[in-house]
């Protein structure tokens, strides 16, 4: 980690929005092997900016719930730049709850700047659809295992961030508030995000002090390679772990997990 201990809070946040930043749908290319992927939630339409399906991990059956900005200029306005509907929302809480029927582990990749903020998403309930979500994750009867792949932004990343297990990439971010918000609040400027990003304690190092997070995936002098296989490998073993447990006991450990944070 000796390059990257040099980096600030907010040059952490500037290599999780890095462009050329690798996004939830590559790590389902990399780490899930037949992946199917399901769309619709079934009241409105389908968000793009939310991949789900179905797939193997190693072998084991999961279910993968993916945030994704895209690549191209065309992708990325497809997919509404990485900032999910109300519909993505309910997208991937149906397949959670078809997860827990079929006793899937569920796999998440988080990577969103924020929900979709429009009024047409407000319309059609995008608070409620991340409550509902944070609502009814907190009791799926099945592992589930969340990784920070970029910057997790505000409610609209913690929709999928309930969970047993959560796991950040070094260079990833995850904070209720972006640094330009905070400090627009805070100061009345939002020139002043470099002090926010350092207040609000952001980094997976900080988290991981915290224990918010479970585990952090490092990325210093690594190849791709290196980060999928660690990261593959840690999923796995957190899979196997928590299969092991009772359901009462896998539910009563991811309340206490949220309930410890901020004491």
């Amino acid at each position: 980690m000796s390059g990257n201990e040099k980096l600030k809070a907010y040059d952490k946040v500037l290599a999780a929005r890095n462009t050329a930043r690798h996004m939830g749908g590559y790590y389902i290319e990399r780490l899930i092997d037949d992946f199917i992927e399901l769309h619709g939630d079934r009241r409105f339409g389908d968000d793009a900016a939310i991949i789900s399906g179905i797939g193997y991990l190693n072998g084991v059956p999961v279910t993968v719930i993916a945030m994704e900005r895209g690549t191209t200029v065309e992708e990325r306005i497809k997919r509404n730049f990485g900032c999910p509907s109300p519909e993505g929302y309910r997208k991937a809480l149906r397949l959670m709850k078809e997860a827990e029927k079929f006793s899937r582990p569920i796999i998440c990749f988080i990577g969103s700047s924020g929900a979709y903020c429009g009024i047409d998403a407000e319309e059609r309930g995008q608070g409620e659809a991340i409550a509902e979500n944070l609502f009814e994750m907190m009791g799926i009867k099945v592992p589930i295992i969340s990784v920070v792949v970029g910057e997790g932004g505000s409610g609209g990343a913690l929709a999928l961030g309930v969970c047993d297990t959560a796991v950040m990439l070094e260079n990833s971010v995850y904070s209720v508030i972006s640094p330009e918000g905070c400090a627009s609040i805070l100061w009345k400027d939002s020139s002043k995000a470099d002090e926010a990003a350092e207040v609000l304690k952001l980094t997976s190092e900080d988290l991981y002090k915290f224990e918010v997070v479970e585990k952090i995936i490092d990325e210093t002098d690594r190849t791709q390679d290196e980060i999928c296989s660690d990261l593959k490998n840690f999923i796995l073993s957190e899979i196997e772990a928590k299969k092991a447990m009772s359901v009462e006991d896998l539910l009563a450990a991811r309340y206490e997990k949220f309930r410890k944070i901020g004491a």
